[in-house]
């Protein structure tokens, strides 16, 4: 009997890919309040405009990307178990430090109430405007560091519990997170913002931010105990016959070379490349191109969806319709899922190696974001009249979203196929790096790009004032993933793994 149950190989991989998941869900609550809740909320309290927003989001996004670019090796430096707590913890607390922006303006200002802030006019409110933008700037800057870490751990634990054959699939399904917990969002941010409003608790938005951030430390706190390499949890845990098909990668590629054994293989894998010279391979920059390119397409319907809902339909985010609505947008995302297994099928049935049938999976994603390109025009009277919905919109942005999280979960991939494990949690936050400046140039170029279309009442194809600057976006949001592909085919034609 004890013979047989040994012969039945644990699944404990896939606790630590469900440990991810949550982490990554998180993650994305965490960083959601401030565009669910600042149009309704905080724009009244800091006179805020679309550019001032474009500012603090745009901000967000270049601290992001300059720490991911060290977030990573020191990851790889500190490990996965202590590098993702570390990270964690930071942003559960930057979340949490949001809170105090409020009361800090008032403080910096003299203002005695919250009363007197919203009635605010002319100098005063400009001046309310300014400092509370460099204070949430501050709390958002602490939470990019934090969130920087995210990405590159997952990315390095999914390289550690998955051969390679089931890596996208794997990055799937814990990068379903990221819909998740954009899924989560609009159901209950607006919805507690607005209970706490009601309640006379602060001016709402404070109160959101404090619920958000407290999942963090939950998560803290299983991490702790959960977290092994394979090789060290315990054998009732994670068995012999899953750390043999965890580990396949090891005898297949040291079979395949007559110049590396083994052991030579294993070290190969520990050794970590110097950070400067992981630039002088193509494979890192074709990562890069590939997350500069489409990261902001994310980014951009990640922050603004609840405000096009509002500056082009008038539906405030704590609205029923609004809720409806983001929720039928992300609940489309989490079909992205799938999108990971398609390079399994290629390899097992096409024999294609992994970095082809990730490439042929993203090719397949990189066209279903051009549907953004008729999302203004279904969704505007001008054009369909009475059959125009903003239905169509939000389900044109979910298939682009769900094929972003697609396309996502296969980027990542190979960066783990390619490059030894030791270094995966670098290349990844070189990656991040390119995909956080891209995304801050959209959010900053939105911003301003919004308020100036409405000032000039701007004309484009039909499209007036703001609509047209939406529309401006949305023809970017629609070509990129194609550049990006091209791009990255060009630097890398073929599947070549880093050897040091």
């Amino acid at each position: 009997m004890d013979v047989s149950k040994e012969q039945k190989m644990t699944s404990f991989r896939w606790i630590i890919c469900m440990m991810l998941f949550l982490a990554t869900t998180i993650n994305y609550l965490d960083r959601q309040v401030l565009s669910l809740t600042w149009k309704d909320f905080i724009a009244p309290e800091f006179h805020w405009t679309d550019a001032d927003y474009g500012f603090i989001s745009g901000s967000f996004s270049l601290i992001y990307a300059i720490c991911m670019l060290f977030a990573g090796r020191l990851i790889d430096f500190m490990g996965s178990k202590k590098g993702y707590l570390l990270a964690i913890g930071i942003w559960s607390g930057a979340a949490l430090l949001h809170v105090f922006c409020g009361s800090a303006t008032r403080m910096f200002l003299g203002i005695d109430s919250l009363e007197t802030m919203l009635q605010a006019t002319a100098d005063l409110a400009i001046a309310i405007t300014t400092v509370s933008t460099y204070f949430f700037i501050a709390a958002r800057s602490l939470l990019a560091l934090g969130e920087a870490g995210n990405f590159p751990a997952a990315i390095k634990i999914t390289a550690e519990y998955f051969p390679k054959k089931d890596r996208a699939f794997a990055t799937s399904v814990f990068n379903a997170g990221t819909s998740v917990g954009a899924l989560i969002s609009p159901v209950s941010i607006p919805v507690l913002a607005k209970y706490f409003k009601d309640a006379g608790v602060g001016n709402g938005w404070e109160m959101a931010f404090i619920i958000m951030g407290a999942l963090g430390f939950a998560w803290m706190a299983v991490w702790v105990f959960i977290y092994k390499k394979p090789q060290d949890q315990p054998k009732r845990l994670l068995n012999s016959l899953e750390l043999e098909y965890i580990t396949q990668d090891v005898k297949d590629e040291a079979s395949c070379s007559e110049k590396d054994s083994s052991d030579n293989f294993e070290k190969n894998e520990e050794k970590i490349i110097s950070f400067w010279k992981c630039f002088t391979y193509r494979q890192t920059w074709a990562f890069a191109v590939g997350k500069f390119f489409t990261d902001p397409v994310w980014w951009f319907f990640l922050f603004w969806t609840p405000a096009y809902l509002k500056d082009v339909y008038g539906l405030a985010s704590h609205t029923t319709t609004a809720v409806i609505l983001m929720t039928i947008l992300y609940l489309i995302t989490i079909l992205a899922i799938f999108g990971g297994y398609l390079p399994k099928l290629f390899i097992n049935k096409l024999k294609m190696d992994p970095y082809a049938g990730s490439m042929r999976a993203m090719r397949i994603f990189a066209f279903f974001p051009l549907l953004a390109l008729a999302a203004p025009f279904l969704g505007s009277e001008k054009f369909l009249g009475a059959d125009a919905s903003y239905w169509w919109p939000i389900l044109i942005i979910g298939i682009a979203c769900a094929a972003h999280q697609s396309w996502s979960a296969n980027i990542f991939s190979t960066v783990g196929n390619m490059f030894p494990k030791s270094t995966v949690a670098t290349i990844t936050g070189i990656g991040g790096m390119a995909g956080g400046v891209g995304s801050a140039i959209i959010h900053v170029a939105a911003g301003f790009l919004f308020d100036k279309t409405q000032a000039m009442n701007t004309q484009i194809l039909g499209f007036t004032g703001k609509e047209s600057g939406y529309f401006i976006v949305f023809c970017y949001c629609a070509v990129a993933y194609i550049l990006a592909w091209c791009i990255m085919k060009i630097l890398v034609p073929k599947f070549k793994v880093v050897s040091i």
